[in-house]
């Protein structure tokens, strides 16, 4: 039978894991009680590394938000919902959000259903818009951003 870590053990491992890449509370939370760490311990360490700056949930959702949305094109509503599932805290959220400067934001929307729109060109017409307004949605971009977009590229198309 494997021996459980020491608490000093622990945080050697614990400290390297969020080195090598940013991570929230509840991931940290997680690999401590994975690596068999009690309740208390598991707290005692989380604040630790708090302490010395190596857990930072702000910066983590800033990274995270801005990353999602530069690397893989996602929206406001889907980086939340990714936020929220690793349980950051809702002020932590609104503040990654700010990382996405609006003109970017719109930008990037508008490229995304222009590209979009062209792939569906031989699609009849209120499918095409159907098909590219569930697509964004599903990118995570809001319904009334979405509809702008696409109204934008009708006008266009005229």
């Amino acid at each position: 039978m494997k021996q459980p870590l020491t608490a000093e053990q622990a945080y050697q491992k614990i400290k390297q894991y969020c080195g090598y890449s940013e991570r929230c509370h509840f991931e940290v939370r997680e690999k401590l009680y994975a690596l068999g760490m009690r309740r208390n311990e598991v707290e005692t360490l989380l604040t630790q590394l708090i302490e010395e700056d190596y857990l930072n949930e702000e910066r983590y959702a800033r990274l995270f938000a801005g990353g999602h949305f530069r690397q893989k094109k996602w929206g406001k509503v889907k980086i939340a919902h990714a936020l929220q599932a690793k349980r950051v805290s809702s002020h932590n959220i609104r503040s990654g959000l700010q990382e996405i400067g609006q003109d970017e934001y719109l930008s990037t929307l508008q490229k995304l259903a222009h590209a979009k729109w062209q792939a569906l060109k031989t699609a009849q017409y209120l499918v095409r818009e159907a098909k590219t307004t569930a697509y964004l949605q599903q990118k995570g971009f809001e319904l009334p951003n979405i509809r702008f977009a696409i109204q934008s590229l009708k006008s266009g198309s005229r």
